[in-house]
């Protein structure tokens, strides 16, 4: 299991920056992942990438585990794997905020 260098998050934590041309992405995944760093890129070759933790997410009391990246400009984005692998896809739209499971990844 990968160290937290954060605590958990309750709800209310996270502000999303969308609307626009930007959207959002959460990824939702295993309680193993937290600590990780994921990241993700737009698709086409040289794009940077950007990476945000896997954290504990508490809303009363539910319990999920999710990487959130609060604001994506619209388009393709490619999700890295932890070894820096391509692995998914995913489109960001304007204003919405694009779900990934990786609960079975």
């Amino acid at each position: 299991m990968a160290e937290q260098p954060y605590g958990p998050t309750d709800a209310g934590a996270v502000v999303l920056d969308i609307g626009g041309d930007v959207g959002a992405l959460v990824l939702h995944t295993t309680p193993e992942l937290v600590g990780a760093e994921i990241e993700v890129s737009r698709v086409g070759a040289g794009t940077p990438r950007t990476h945000t933790a896997v954290r504990q997410r508490r809303d009363g009391p539910s319990v999920q585990y999710a990487a959130i990246f609060a604001a994506l400009h619209a388009g393709d984005y490619v999700v890295h794997d932890l070894d820096g692998t391509p692995t998914d896809t995913v489109t960001i739209i304007g204003g919405h905020v694009a779900t990934l499971d990786w609960s079975q990844h």
